[in-house]
């Protein structure tokens, strides 16, 4: 599923109506039509108070067009226009028109002597300010947003939160109205999920308005949103006459005295995800730690409690590294040395990452298309501090291409980020927050590359995976009780999730309730 930018959304509005030779009045109406009918099959017609915030733009056209069905439906509604100017647009007065007609008069609100009561059982629909908007809102109007912030009344965003920038970052978030829920337009926006609206943006989905799937096609976004439907796309299939040295070899090199756990947990993911073989490389204190708990991995030893010589005699297919290996001197060495002599696909995670950001003369030995999973901070680190989450992706793009290699960068939304496109995953949630869980995707990732999957598959497939899989299982572990190798209990699952039939129309709505770490 594509994200549109604001400008890429407008052109869309704009061939959309000249490619069906409708106008903007029709999909306006198409658009709020859809709103309104969202709400009134939640809703079956209770007594509930409604109050109808309008701007005066294109926003408070598609708000007026709701309270005028709102109204119709015999529901109990209250319309207001936020009266923060003197200029219209054509489709604000049209429909303004319309509802005055069917005799409802919204109230005009000129000042914050003019805001009305609003219960805490009420319902608010904000429909101020749109996409579009590109400064802060002042005076009355941000006075209207605290006002409405401070009651704690459920809010229906139209689109968008009023406040919300599609293109940039808020600098006031004084007046930024925080939406219990957003209905936006066609395709999931950027900012929704950015970490830094996270106080602004709970939960989401989209509203289909008919845009034209062909021109949005054409204009090639470089910024996706990861559904079923897009892994679906990547899943290799396997015939009958397959064998294990179709699925490669994975190579899991790792761990340290006390941190073995890391690499296991890396191991047999690589394993649970269909690598042909699997091997571990760790220091001897691991050997029988490996030998016992994982009888399907083959294992390497180095030196007694840290990585050393990095002498493997094994002939994998896939690296991956990173998990529980420690920053020692000795260690950052063998690495340095062993970047020098590798030519084979290698996805860094954990202390390889924080070698390579002690030492970033080393980024030059990378195979293109290797693949580095940090968190936030293993991000900071790397790429240095960040502005805000705009610049953040600024950064890790100009990264990305200056390396030729791919950031999986975790969080409650995990992008990776591949030259200057942008792919965000759509599935997980806070019980992914959990010790071991990123050495988990590690061993996905990599056991993915190890079967054909190229670098940009294997991410995002792997990240799909790996939070489809706390999807499911919360329903009987609740968040607080997931661990690690809970995600490898459910990996089939998962899986096979992919291929079930659907009862109903995937739900493209976001919770806003994942891991930021």
């Amino acid at each position: 599923m594509y994200i549109l930018s604001p400008k890429q959304i407008a052109k869309a509005d704009a061939a959309t109506i000249s490619n069906n030779e409708i106008t903007s009045l029709h999909l306006m109406e198409y658009a709020a039509t859809q709103c309104f009918n969202w709400l009134h099959q939640r809703l079956q017609g209770q007594n509930i108070k409604i109050h109808v915030f309008c701007g005066i733009g294109n926003n408070g056209g598609d708000g007026l067009v709701i309270a005028r069905l709102l109204h119709l439906h015999g529901y109990n509604i209250d319309c207001y226009v936020v009266n923060f100017s003197d200029k219209r647009s054509p489709e604000f007065l049209e429909n303004y028109n319309k509802l005055k007609e069917i005799g409802k008069w919204p109230k005009v609100i000129k000042n914050e002597n003019e805001f009305p009561v609003i219960a805490f059982e009420d319902i608010v629909i904000d429909a101020i300010f749109g996409i579009g908007l590109s400064r802060n809102p002042s005076g009355f109007t941000k006075k209207l947003i605290q006002y409405i912030n401070s009651t704690k009344v459920f809010t229906l965003a139209i689109d968008f939160p009023s406040g919300l920038f599609g293109h940039k970052s808020v600098s006031d978030k004084n007046a930024v109205l925080k939406a219990g829920h957003i209905l936006t337009f066609q395709t999931p926006k950027l900012v929704f999920l950015l970490p830094e609206n996270k106080d602004f943006v709970k939960t989401w989905e989209v509203i289909n308005i008919g845009l034209d799937q062909n021109f949005i096609e054409s204009l090639k976004p470089k910024t996706q949103y990861t559904t079923k439907e897009d892994i679906l796309t990547i899943y290799k299939p396997r015939n009958k006459w397959s064998h294990k040295g179709n699925f490669g070899h994975s190579l899991v090199i790792g761990g340290s005295f006390g941190k073995i756990g890391a690499i296991s947990l890396a191991a047999k993911a690589a394993l649970k995800i269909g690598s042909g073989l699997v091997s571990a490389y760790v220091p001897k204190c691991g050997y029988t730690i490996l030998q016992i708990s994982i009888p399907e991995v083959m294992v390497e030893v180095d030196d007694d409690d840290a990585l050393n010589y990095f002498n493997f005699k094994t002939k994998p297919t896939v690296i991956g590294i990173g998990p529980g290996m420690g920053t020692l001197e000795k260690t950052r060495i063998g690495f340095r040395n062993f970047l020098k002599e590798n030519q084979l696909p290698l996805i860094i995670d954990a202390d390889g990452i924080n070698i390579l950001s002690i030492h970033p003369e080393l980024l030059h030995l990378l195979p293109k298309n290797s693949i580095l999973t940090p968190h936030p901070k293993e991000l900071e680190r790397l790429i240095g501090a960040w502005k805000n989450d705009f610049d953040k992706l600024k950064k890790a793009i100009e990264f990305s291409k200056t390396n030729t290699v791919l950031l999986v960068i975790k969080g409650a939304n995990t992008v990776i980020v591949d030259g200057d496109c942008l792919y965000f995953n759509s599935t997980g949630n806070p019980a992914l927050a959990t010790a071991g869980s990123g050495d988990v995707l590690t061993g996905l990732i990599t056991g993915l590359v190890a079967q054909g999957y190229s670098s940009k598959e294997a991410a995002i497939f792997g990240v799909y995976l790996h939070g489809k899989t706390a999807d499911i299982a919360i329903q009987e572990t609740g968040y607080e009780t997931f661990t690690a190798s809970t995600i490898l209990d459910y990996l089939p699952n998962a899986l096979l999730q992919l291929f079930a039939p659907e009862e109903t129309e995937e739900d493209t709505s976001n919770e806003n309730d994942k891991p930021e770490t």
